[in-house]
């Protein structure tokens, strides 16, 4: 296996951009990430791009206007770890020596997919989902789960809502830059007991994009390329085996094979990018990350070591609840943007000195299991 570096990132602006196309938003991404690698686009040998709505051959239709042509072109689908599963088929490839050079795309259009302005139905067989467990539900009996087996609040929620919105406001790609107090975030409206509406990812559209090279390109093209230390992807688990529903088995697994992969421990992670869809959801994360020890999460939370200036920054892009969740495009998107802190090139929501980052994502729902698929990237510099 060869060694596989990150060399360009790209992003198109997070919101509601009914006006676009996915292929107009992937393209943007696509070549902000081509001229950040300093190549040109016949420099590539392969393209992975991921969309989980209206998607058919997503990454031919982003590439063409950027005359790239007669490549491989793979386009795979993972819910929202589809575009965290684009950058590990490319990371196999480039790593097996089947290509020095490629891109990974992720993208969405929400505000003009099937469900857009309403609730991502349940399958037709998912009995539960029928019956109204759909995901604020499943992570509403998840908070409360935290709030009688760790001691968690209301406001211990809303914290990490007023601390991803904190974060948002300096991020000139977010969805939405405007900070709220507990107060604010507490009297929003009521989705499902005790998660309230400003406690819930938007619905967004938008793109992410990354190079990944071999060492040899790498070298040739960036003067900071950043190691993809670990990758590490995962199907979910039957929940009758999910000893306790405070933690997500897949997240775990995947957190520690790209753990042993990269061969650093979780006190060695500076950054963390990972899945918020829902603010209670942040601190089974901690736990399930490694980041503290089980059951002490909320205390993680409430010391301020996940804030800017603490021992370990969680979401300092504003994370889904504020930068936006164009589902396929964020996993791309947490790697591009802990790429872009190790590089230190993250402006106001830099950690000082990041030298080692994670990138996590959660996708997907299936009846009778925690999680469709679970991924987690460690980057080096």
């Amino acid at each position: 296996m060869r060694e596989v570096f990150v060399i360009g990132t790209g992003q198109s602006d997070f919101g509601k951009t009914p006006e676009r196309s996915a292929a107009q938003l992937g393209r943007e991404a696509a070549l902000e990430a081509i001229e950040d690698a300093g190549i040109r686009p016949a420099d590539l040998q392969g393209v992975f791009s991921s969309r989980v709505f209206d998607a058919m051959v997503t990454s031919q239709s982003i590439m063409k206007d950027i005359g790239v042509a007669r490549i491989e072109m793979v386009n795979v689908e993972n819910a929202c770890s589809g575009g965290a599963t684009a950058v590990r088929s490319l990371y196999k490839d480039v790593a097996a020596g089947f290509i020095d050079i490629g891109i990974a795309i992720g993208v969405e259009s929400m505000t003009t997919s099937p469900v857009a302005g309403k609730l991502i139905p349940p399958d037709k067989d998912d009995l539960d989902g029928q019956m109204g467990l759909t995901m604020p539900v499943l992570f509403a009996l998840q908070a409360r789960r935290l709030m009688e087996t760790h001691g968690a609040t209301p406001e211990d929620f809303a914290q990490v809502s007023v601390k991803a919105h904190d974060f948002g406001a300096l991020n000139p790609r977010a969805q939405y830059r405007k900070r709220f107090t507990v107060e604010e975030v507490l009297g929003s409206r009521m989705i499902a007991d005790p998660i309230t509406l400003l406690q819930c990812c938007p619905n967004t559209d938008g793109a992410a994009a990354v190079v990944l090279a071999s060492a040899e390109v790498a070298q040739r093209y960036s003067d900071l390329p950043i190691r993809i230390a670990g990758s590490a992807l995962v199907s979910g688990e039957q929940d009758f085996r999910r000893p306790d529903v405070t933690s997500m088995p897949a997240g775990q697994r995947a957190a520690q094979l790209a753990y042993e992969q990269a061969g650093v421990s979780p006190s060695d992670v500076d950054v963390v990018e990972l899945h918020d869809a829902f603010a209670s959801e942040e601190i089974v994360h901690y736990e399930d990350l490694g980041l503290c020890e089980r059951g002490e999460g909320v205390d993680l939370l409430r010391s301020g070591a996940t804030s800017l200036g603490g021992r370990i920054p969680v979401n300092p892009s504003g994370g889904l609840l504020s930068l936006g969740h164009p589902l396929a495009a964020s996993g791309v998107r947490t790697i591009a943007d802990i790429t872009n802190q190790l590089r230190g090139r993250a402006g106001d929501v830099q950690v000082p000195d990041a030298r080692v980052g994670l990138a996590q994502m959660l996708g997907g729902v299936v009846n009778g299991m925690d999680v469709a698929a679970a991924s987690v990237h460690v980057l080096t510099r």
